[in-house]
């Protein structure tokens, strides 16, 4: 009997296949049991032995009514963290595809500068991370300021901030886009702390354009702007997909829902609520990467 013989996309998708392989049967064998054994917490009401163990008393719902109903700030923080999500998304992904085009050109340091943007990742200790949050607060009256906060603290320093939002607002500047930018500004640090690997991740996805490309675009009288969106964009447009997922993961998992739901199971002792805030947080955390990769992947072009 002739063997029969796979086509090159179904070669490419076993080794694909093949390649996440590794993670598949660590996700199978540690992740599902954990999710499992979660969903059963939330339902019950967990109380640990005095000589080790638990035991587990079915309570229904209970915990969930709880939580979304009696629970005095699990929503407030829950949509909090969504809405800085959302924020510092957009923010990261475009100032690390930025970053990496710069750290890309040929320049004396140039490995000096990558290494200075790599640090906070390679350093992501406590102290550091105080460090950085005591300057955010300095600089903008914390990460909450408004416009207005963060104009009087600005000129007090001898920078006439309000002068420059007056003027955007006079150029008829959409007052949600003026407080956005306001926003990013104030959170500065945060999002270069977080660019790191997205940098790291950028900068290899444009090393493996062809140069090929390039040179026709010259060719053909292509400005440095229609470079950018003919052939950059399109060729990282894949990467950008895997950072985002990065970033949302790397978002939530720094996020005041984790703080809240280790502080439950670990001071108060409550174990069952302690598994719904971290139910709950993983289904919106998956949900917004299945809106947001879904978006992107129907615009994603693949270089083959």
């Amino acid at each position: 009997m002739r063997k029969r013989k796979l086509s090159l996309s179904q070669k490419r998708t076993v080794n694909g296949y093949l390649f996440i392989l590794p993670w598949l049967i660590g996700f199978i064998i540690f992740y599902i049991r954990s999710i499992i054994l979660s969903a059963e917490f939330t339902l019950s009401e967990l109380t640990v032995g005095a000589v080790g163990g638990y035991e587990l008393k079915f309570v229904g719902l209970e915990n969930f009514i709880y939580a979304f109903r009696e629970h005095g700030t699990f929503k407030q923080v829950l949509t909090t963290s969504v809405f800085d999500m959302i924020i510092d998304l957009p923010l990261i992904i475009f100032f690390s595809l930025f970053m990496a085009i710069l750290l890309n050109r040929q320049f004396k340091g140039r490995t000096l500068v990558r290494m200075i943007f790599f640090l906070p990742v390679i350093l992501n200790s406590s102290a550091i991370s105080d460090a950085l949050e005591l300057s955010q607060q300095m600089m903008a009256g914390g990460i909450s300021a408004g416009s207005s906060q963060m104009a009087a603290e600005a000129t007090s320093a001898g920078v006439d901030v309000g002068y420059y939002i007056g003027l955007f607002t006079d150029l008829a500047m959409p007052e949600t886009v003026l407080d956005y930018l306001v926003a990013a500004v104030s959170r500065i640090n945060s999002i270069i702390t977080a660019s790191g690997v997205q940098i790291v991740i950028f900068l290899a996805a444009l090393q493996s354009i062809p140069g090929s490309m390039y040179e026709v675009a010259k060719i053909e009288g292509a400005t440095a702007y229609e470079t950018f969106w003919k052939v950059t964009f399109p060729m990282v447009m894949p990467h950008i997909i895997t950072n985002v997922v990065y970033t949302v993961i790397d978002g939530f998992a720094d996020s005041q829902v984790v703080t809240l739901a280790y502080d439950t199971a670990f001071t108060d002792f409550n174990y069952g609520l302690s598994s719904v805030f971290s139910l709950v947080s993983t289904a919106v955390t998956c949900l917004i990467l299945v809106l947001i990769v879904g978006y992107i992947q129907k615009r994603t072009f693949y270089y083959n």
